[in-house]
């Protein structure tokens, strides 16, 4: 992994940023880059998260590793936090209501946090509905 946090500090460098941290966790597989720079803002990081996503995961598998996230400035684990805080408050309506609670279009990854979160509790079951991009989850009180 040492090689592959050169190659994206060089990338970094290269794309003309001079302050920021590229770090590795070997606990979740998570690369994260932190980039102090004014032209970041929260309206362009989800476009900057996907983008350095994307190349990373080609960098990674260009050099035998197959499984590599991408966070820059915390963004991806601000938005899981958020997602997971959406599922729970619906999760307690639906329960409280007694009906099912759809929630906002997400990707697979966004997907399985919801149903890996809520599968802790025992007076709701979630499923996937929809095709392709589409997708949501559903909770549904038991």
């Amino acid at each position: 992994m040492e090689k592959i946090e050169q190659i994206i500090k060089q990338m970094v460098e290269m794309m003309g940023f001079d302050d920021f941290s590229v770090n590795y966790s070997a606990d979740n597989g998570k690369i994260s880059i932190f980039i102090n720079d004014n032209l970041i803002s929260e309206n362009n990081l989800p476009t900057i998260v996907g983008n350095f996503d994307t190349v990373v995961k080609l960098i990674a598998q260009r050099n035998g590793v197959d499984f590599a996230i991408t966070d820059v400035n915390n963004y991806r684990h601000k938005r899981e936090d958020l997602i997971l805080e959406i599922a729970k408050v619906a999760a307690r309506k639906s329960v409280a209501e007694k009906k099912e609670m759809p929630l906002p279009i997400m990707n697979a990854y966004e997907r399985r946090l919801v149903h890996t979160e809520l599968s802790k509790h025992p007076d709701i079951k979630t499923e996937s509905v929809g095709e392709g991009k589409e997708r949501y989850v559903v909770i549904k009180p038991i």
